[in-house]
């Protein structure tokens, strides 16, 4: 399982560690339970700051569950065996107990700190999601950060049982306290938002900003927010890189095959990338933390999620968008019991099931073959006479058997019974007679809104809430640019978003240097009145 090129990285690892680390194992027995053992011992060979104890502890959940433990219980406990996109998690959980710093903002670090009442989390997960981690690896710092919190990685496919028993047909779903607190697409930033909706207190003293005023503010972690930082970072700026989420949409995106002079790729790795190139400038990364509302002014004043205020002369717009929700019912009641919106996330929990894909586009078709091979049968629904998604897809896609492509068809209604996803009813446009076809699980995939609330008001937006820009991504307000696709740029498409974000920062630019040679002659006319 570990092998000697992995051993080697841990190695490197574990040098950083301040203080030993023990993975505390819980006896009994569990079909499983060697090979975890095996697998912590690997671990644990690395470095004599690393020991395996296995010990009977009421607090673990079963013989394939254990704690991390310094000289104190640290809160975090995995059940089953973190492998796949949940490893990193168990790697970062054993570093950052050990006293390696965290990467979480200080400013959401001081706000976590304050929480004063027990919170349990349980994170239920996949070892195939790849948003999982985030959502694990964010409540493992807040243990770590916080005694009253404690949280739990679950591997959902070795607790059938208790997936069954709390209905789950999603990853990743978070309990709080034994009660469901958040599922489907989540991530360290929503969680930190959840946690502000439940504890406001935890934002009434304002947080101080340790940074001084800057020159661009980017807001957006995906292609166009990234370049936009490295190109402002270029040119001697001091600059600030606001992220609810690194990586935005791509890190949804599996394959990725028109990234020029990049045959192929997948979201995730280009995620990686994109963080190793911002690594080499000095850029002040604000991660799990949004934007509440922006002051225009000479200066601008962005005020944070956390209660953090940054002051800077511009700001580079560049949060991109998310998924469009189909607004049927159905639709957002069952969001986790049936309805996704991540094929990759969630397409393990409708193994050998019926599924349906709403859009006939690039994403819809992509994820319809994504689901081929998991599924027992996928329904593409698309609204249009014909299919939006390019040819070499739509050929795919039509050489599979268990795939079914329907046109024209306006959806309804998403059907529940029991709690679960159980039929569509949608309408044939032609001639309007109404359908239904049961199914187990609905994958919307009809495109993207504009992630442009919290600018309302401050720039000029199109009618479907783009920001509208011109050719040098100027905004209707002075010292504000836009790249990318929350912006009216034509063809959302990642190579775009990329070259939108250099042309922003370089229109920053040159907005900085008009402006600070303005007040430099300023400053001499008075000095010589």
């Amino acid at each position: 399982m570990l092998s000697k090129e992995i051993l080697q990285a841990l190695t490197g690892y574990a040098e950083k560690m301040q203080q030993n680390v023990n993975f505390v194992l819980q006896t009994g027995e569990h079909p499983k339970r060697a090979e975890l053992l095996t697998f912590l011992n690997g671990i644990a060979s690395v470095s004599d700051k690393l020991t395996v104890i296995e010990r009977d502890d009421p607090q673990l959940r079963s013989p394939i569950s254990f704690l991390l433990e310094t000289d104190t219980d640290t809160g975090i406990r995995f059940s089953g065996i973190p492998s796949g996109h949940e490893f990193n998690s168990l790697v970062l959980a054993m570093l950052h107990a050990s006293g390696v710093p965290l990467k979480l903002d200080e400013s959401i670090q001081q706000l976590i700190k304050k929480v004063d009442k027990p919170l349990t989390f349980e994170v239920f997960v996949s070892l195939s999601c790849h948003n999982c981690p985030d959502v694990v690896q964010a409540l493992n710092q807040f243990a770590v950060l916080n005694t009253n919190i404690t949280t739990e990685m679950i591997d959902g496919g070795l607790y059938q049982d208790l997936v069954a028993e709390r209905d789950i047909q999603g990853v990743p779903s978070v309990y709080l306290n034994g009660k469901l607190f958040a599922n489907g697409k989540v991530d360290g930033a929503a969680l930190v938002n959840k946690l502000i909706e439940l504890h406001p207190e935890l934002t009434d003293t304002p947080i101080a900003s340790s940074l001084p005023t800057q020159d661009v503010t980017v807001i957006g972690g995906g292609p166009a927010g990234v370049s936009a930082a490295i190109y402002s970072a270029r040119k001697g700026l001091k600059v600030t890189l606001i992220a609810e989420t690194f990586g935005g949409q791509v890190k949804d995106t599996m394959g990725i095959e028109n990234l020029i002079s990049v045959s192929k790729t997948t979201g995730p790795e280009l995620v990686g990338n994109l963080m190793a190139h911002l690594n080499d400038y000095e850029v002040t990364l604000r991660q799990h933390v949004r934007v509440k509302s922006v002051e225009q002014g000479s200066l601008k004043t962005i005020t944070l999620s956390s209660g953090e205020q940054i002051t800077s002369k511009t700001i580079i717009i560049a949060t991109g968008a998310r998924w469009r929700e189909l607004g049927v019912p159905g639709e957002k009641e069952n969001i986790g019991n049936g309805v996704a919106y991540c094929p990759h996330c969630d397409g393990p929990f409708f193994k050998g099931k019926d599924v349906a894909v709403i859009g006939g586009g690039n994403s819809g078709i992509e994820a319809a073959l994504d689901l081929a091979g998991i599924v027992k049968s996928v329904t593409v629904f698309e609204f249009m006479p014909e299919l939006k998604a390019d040819q070499v897809l739509i050929k795919q896609a039509e050489k599979r058997d268990n795939i079914t492509i329907i046109k024209n068809a306006a959806t309804k209604e998403i059907v529940a019974q029991n709690g679960k996803v159980s039929a569509i009813k949608y309408a044939d446009r032609h001639s309007g007679e109404v359908h239904s076809q049961s199914l187990n699980g609905v994958f919307v995939q009809i495109g993207l809104v504009p992630n442009s609330q919290f600018a309302k008001g401050l720039v000029d937006m199109s009618a479907h809430g783009e920001i509208v820009i011109d050719h040098k991504c100027h905004t209707s307000a002075a010292g504000i640019y836009a790249c990318g696709d929350v912006s009216t740029v034509p063809y959302k498409q990642i190579i775009i978003s990329m070259g939108e974000g250099s042309k922003a920062a370089l229109a920053a630019f040159e907005y900085l240097l008009a402006h600070d040679s303005d007040e430099v002659e300023a400053t001499e006319a008075m000095v010589a009145a």
